[in-house]
Order: structure tokens, then C-alpha cells, then sequence
């Protein structure tokens, strides 16, 4: 067992950390396997099922500890190994501010107003639009744009852990997909699919003919039949990357470019709001001096100058500390 397999068991043990125990298990089954090992392979995931089946709970269902709090239905689950596939946010926990440009808005706006009316539009045969597509650089949004949508909606944030939810076993991270699809049946929430990049890319790419095909072929079906109480949100930095034929599966596909210069100033002055900030800083330099950023680096930006506000007994945001702080990010 290699130092890093082994810092990991014993950490998950310390932690009780029973789904780490499984992921553990199921990595050393398969190095054995790989070593030519079978009889101890087999061995070995005879010992896990085993111990599985004797818990109460029917392989693929929710146990009480998946359980969500507020009544809302329990986790999906893997069917091996029974660890949970998605983490629920609740509502209260979301983030939900965001700057953006006024037709992003406006789209994000639309999808929302389309959700409330749902039953007024189906009474005219006409469907909200409930499949939406985020892409764009990392640091732009993209999750923050699902849990916005979450937020004004009114909704929990269901996040697929995909770590969990891939399996080297035939078809089951195809059953853990479906499983995860069909507990957002159970319960409106907007169901996330963050940073799919890895599950979605072309078929086309490379000459991989294992799992990862399987799931993409799974998830295009999934999507056509989605109709879940709920949304669907998926985000991608890799859009040349995609499958095609999955942009066509979504009712909206929206770009999340880098903060224009509209859009820098605003986003400093929401995250500084609850900071008292120097009236004299030359906005028009600073602006200047972070195009090109994310805008998660902008807030990060806007956050470390706050730190060193505080730490220095002044309370007021400069711009040298502004300043100092874009400095800091640009070197890394």
C-alpha cells in the first residue's frame, strides 16, 4: 500500500469518515486487481458486500443518515457501496449576489419568471425552461449563477459528487447517474451538475471506449427525459471540449465571460458595502489595473484589502491597499 493510500485510510478512520472507508477499500481492491491479485481482489469485495448487505437499508435506497432535515427527501446513494452521490444545500446557505451585464440579467431573470409561472404556462401546453447549460473561464460565476437561481426560486441546491458517483465497475456509474436524476424527482431543487467537464467531453476525443462514454450516452438520455419538479443546472469551463450533442439537450445556454469594466465597479462596491471605504480612491485606476480578472479574483481583490484594513486598526479600505492586494494576486 503506497503512503498516500495509507495516510488516507488512517486519516478516514481517525474521522470515522465511513464514505472515504469505502473509497479506500474499492482503491485497494483495484491496485490488487492490477497486481494480478484476483483471488485477494475477489476476496476483498466479497468482504465489502457483505458487510453492506448486512445493513438494513436495500442496496441504492437512503439511509437515515442521508436523510435530509426541513422534510426534504433523503440523498441518492451508490448501489456498491452506499455512499451518498450529491450534498444538499439548503436555501439559507446559498450564496446569491451577483453582477451582471444587463442581458445576462435579463436571462437569468427570464428563466426565474418562467419557473413561478409554470402552471399558468402549462394551462397554453407551453414549458418553463428548466435545463440550463452555464459555461465560461473558471472564476466567472457559474456555480454562483445555479445557486442564485436557487435562491430566488426559493429552492435547495442538490451538488452531484462526482468522485462518488464514478465507479471502475461495469455500469455503475451509469446507475449512479440515474439514481442521482431520479432522486431530484422526489423534491424540487435546482439539481447541479458543477464543472461536468469530465463526464461530457466529445465522444469524439481520444479512444476511450470504458465508462466515460457509457455515461455520456446515459446522461444525453437522462436529459431528454428530465422533468423533475425542479432545475437543472450544469457548468463547464470547456466548452470547445463538449459533446454537441449535449448543448442541444438544454433549454438555455448561457456564456459567463469575464467582469467588463461595467461590471468591476459594482461587484468591488457590493463586496466592500459593509466596510467603511476611502472616498478618494481613484476607481478609474483600479478598474484599469484589474481587467482581465475573474470575478472571483475581483472579490478576493476587494476582500484582502478589507483584511488589511482591519489588521492595521483603521477600518478604511485604501486604495494602497487596493492596490497591494491586485499586486499580490497578479503574482500568482
Amino acid at each position: 500500500m503506497n503512503a498516500k493510500l495509507l495516510s488516507r485510510l488512517i486519516e478516514s478512520i481517525m474521522t470515522s469518515d465511513s464514505d472515504s472507508l469505502m473509497q479506500i477499500a474499492e482503491t485497494i481492491i483495484e491496485e490488487e486487481k492490477k497486481n494480478g491479485h484476483v483471488r485477494l481482489a475477489k476476496q476483498l469485495d466479497d468482504i465489502v458486500i457483505s458487510n453492506k448487505n448486512k445493513q438494513p437499508q436495500e442496496t441504492g435506497r437512503p439511509s437515515a443518515d442521508n436523510v435530509i432535515s426541513g422534510g426534504l427527501t433523503a440523498l441518492p446513494v451508490s448501489r456498491r457501496y452506499n455512499q451518498t452521490l450529491a450534498t444538499m444545500i439548503p436555501r439559507e446557505k446559498l450564496k446569491h449576489h451577483m453582477v451582471l451585464c444587463p442581458d445576462l440579467e435579463k436571462r437569468f431573470d427570464q428563466i426565474e419568471k418562467e419557473y413561478a409561472a409554470k402552471e399558468r404556462l402549462k394551462k397554453h401546453n407551453l414549458k418553463p425552461r428548466t435545463k440550463i447549460l452555464l459555461y465560461g473561464p473558471p472564476g466567472c460565476g457559474k456555480t454562483l449563477g445555479a445557486e442564485r437561481l436557487a435562491w430566488n426560486l426559493g429552492l435547495p441546491l442538490m451538488k452531484v459528487k462526482f468522485d462518488a458517483m464514478i465507479s471502475s465497475y461495469f455500469g455503475e456509474s451509469s446507475a449512479n447517474l440515474r439514481a442521482i436524476f431520479e432522486s431530484s424527482m422526489d423534491q424540487p431543487c435546482v439539481l447541479l451538475l458543477d464543472e461536468c467537464d469530465f463526464i461530457a467531453k466529445s465522444r469524439t476525443i481520444g479512444k476511450d471506449v470504458g465508462e466515460i462514454p457509457r455515461i455520456v450516452n446515459m446522461l444525453l438520455m437522462l436529459l431528454d427525459e428530465y422533468d423533475a419538479p425542479g432545475l437543472l443546472v450544469a457548468t463547464t469551463n470547456l466548452e470547445d471540449a463538449l459533446d454537441k450533442a449535449l448543448f442541444r439537450r438544454f433549454d438555455e445556454v448561457i456564456e459567463i465571460a469575464r467582469p467588463t469594466e461595467k461590471e468591476i465597479l459594482p461587484l468591488f462596491k457590493l463586496t466592500l458595502s459593509s466596510f467603511n471605504v476611502d472616498k478618494a480612491i481613484n476607481w478609474d485606476v483600479i478598474v484599469e489595473k484589474v481587467k482581465g480578472f475573474s470575478a472571483a479574483n475581483i472579490v478576493t481583490v476587494a476582500e484582502n484589502a478589507a483584511k488589511i484594513s482591519v489588521l492595521d486598526g483603521s477600518g478604511i479600505v485604501s486604495q494602497e491597499y487596493i492596490e497591494r492586494s491586485i499586486d499580490e494576486i497578479k503574482e500568482y
